[in-house]
């Protein structure tokens, strides 16, 4: 599996780390903390040191609760960092966390190569046109109801069978229109109980038959400081170890707030694999 960055081809056989880059001020564990030019460059900088495949920059919280930014808001702050990351670190591959057509469209034009969108498509019915024309890389990520109302819609007749219909529907609008290099995302915390993030994880190879990749963004969740009686600030063991569960589970991206643990959670599991085989 490849997937194609505006003429940068990644070869998903080794795992990406995508860091998290949050211009917000309400996000569950960073936010506030991005939001001068320095903070943002300062993120940005760290991110790359530590070894990130792609920043995803997001500029509005979607985390369980989280009420709506205005649009132009969204856009001038996705604008603002782009341009920035981008004149400092011209190489650097950028994902936008938007589920806006218009948002992800500014980020495009200026030189964002990857659209990350929470909604699958489902919250704006202009993304799946506006990537599908762009042909970057688009992660199709599971939710039943927006952020402010998500927890509030957790019944499925069956969550694995619910998910792949989704994902299937999707997945086939996407194609009609031309789409290429479609990532797939379960969306774990998204109008899901913590019991039912767990039994996703155990079953993440269910969507192994799409043949698309996979991206997991577990990272400092409720699943794991809720379960373990802490906090988001102290959530970085149990990330680690959903992570490296992940990765053996058949994931090719991890979406993290803390990418030299992630990348070391690569490295051992590509080892462990190794060995194997030997």
């Amino acid at each position: 599996m490849w997937l194609n960055f505006k003429g940068k081809l990644c070869d998903l056989s080794h795992p990406l780390v995508m860091g998290i880059l949050n211009y917000t001020e309400d996000s569950f564990f960073d936010g506030g903390r991005y939001t001068s030019e320095k903070a943002i460059l300062d993120r940005a900088s760290q991110l790359l040191e530590e070894g990130a495949d792609i920043i995803d920059i997001g500029a509005m919280s979607t985390r369980p609760g989280a009420a709506d930014i205005d649009e132009a808001t969204e856009i001038e702050r996705i604008r603002q960092a782009v341009t920035l990351v981008l004149q400092h670190f011209p190489d650097a591959i950028l994902s936008i966390d938007t589920w806006r057509a218009s948002v992800a469209q500014v980020a495009l034009d200026h030189g964002a190569a990857m659209i990350n969108d929470v909604s699958g498509g489902t919250f704006d019915e202009e993304m799946i046109p506006t990537v599908a024309k762009a042909k970057v890389p688009y992660c199709l990520m599971h939710t039943p109801a927006k952020p402010d109302v998500m927890q509030q819609h957790t019944h499925y007749e069956n969550l694995i069978g619910d998910m792949l219909r989704f994902f299937g529907t999707q997945v086939a609008k996407l194609k009609e229109l031309g789409a290429n290099d479609i990532v797939l995302d379960p969306g774990f915390g998204f109008g899901k109980t913590l019991e039912q993030n767990y039994f996703l994880m155990n079953n993440l190879n269910a969507f192994d038959s799409f043949g698309l990749p996979i991206l997991v963004g577990i990272s400092r969740k409720s699943m794991i400081y809720k379960l373990l009686n802490t906090d988001a600030e102290h959530a970085l063991n149990g990330t680690t170890v959903l992570n490296t569960i992940a990765l053996l589970k058949g994931a090719h991206i991890l979406r993290v707030h803390d990418v030299k643990e992630a990348k070391e959670c690569v490295k051992m599991v590509e080892m462990y694999r190794k060995a194997n085989d030997a």
